[in-house]
């Protein structure tokens, strides 16, 4: 679906350009566009580089597993349907710590084995459970200590200070993920009432 909104706004988009004779404009900035794209593209990878290392080194040290032993009280109460010795609960917690971390990349694939963990406790079944809204809902609204890749498209584009984003990140995500939780858990609570499993 979002494919075909694409195609269509990329359309209009030509057609108004063209009735109002701005073709060379588009073309300019298309080119432009692709430019600046390649040059931001190389830019972030230096500093995904170095957090995924520095992500690596904390898994091998045993930091992370630390830091997921840390929150696993709490992720075990968001996930009651998953036993505690499960892989996808190791996913689960590997994603968020990814997340905090502003990895999105890196927490993209920890995300989709999770699902897949969750997809196979739910029988196979192709409607979502309990846990698969819930994983998807923190997942989404996803709570980040350091926004890496924020960070880095501030320092891409020589920012003052690109670090200053850290604070307000830090405070929006973070009533973000209580809402998505509060969100994910009055309406399982509304379907469990009204006798919906």
């Amino acid at each position: 679906m979002v494919n075909y909104i694409w195609v269509l706004m990329t359309i209009i988009g030509l057609v108004v350009a063209a009735i109002n004779g701005r073709m060379k404009e588009v073309n300019e900035a298309i080119f432009n566009s692709a430019n600046e794209a390649v040059t931001l593209c190389i830019g972030l990878i230096s500093i995904l580089v170095f957090w995924l290392g520095i992500m690596r080194i904390a898994q091998d040290s045993g930091l992370l597993e630390k830091l997921s032993n840390l929150f696993r009280p709490i992720v075990s109460r968001l996930f009651p349907e998953v036993p505690a010795g499960h892989p996808a609960m190791g996913y689960i917690l590997s994603n968020m710590m990814a997340n905090m971390f502003g990895l999105g990349n890196a927490a993209t694939p920890l995300g989709i084995k999770a699902m897949e963990q969750l997809k196979e406790l739910n029988g196979g079944k192709t409607a979502a459970s309990r846990s698969m809204i819930t994983f998807l809902a923190i997942n989404t609204s996803s709570l980040t200590i350091i926004p890496t890749t924020v960070i880095a498209i501030r320092m891409n584009y020589h920012s003052a200070s690109p670090t200053e984003i850290v604070g307000p990140t830090l405070i929006a995500t973070m009533c973000s993920t209580i809402g998505a939780i509060l969100i994910d858990r009055y309406f399982h609570y509304r379907r469990t009432r009204n006798g919906v499993k």
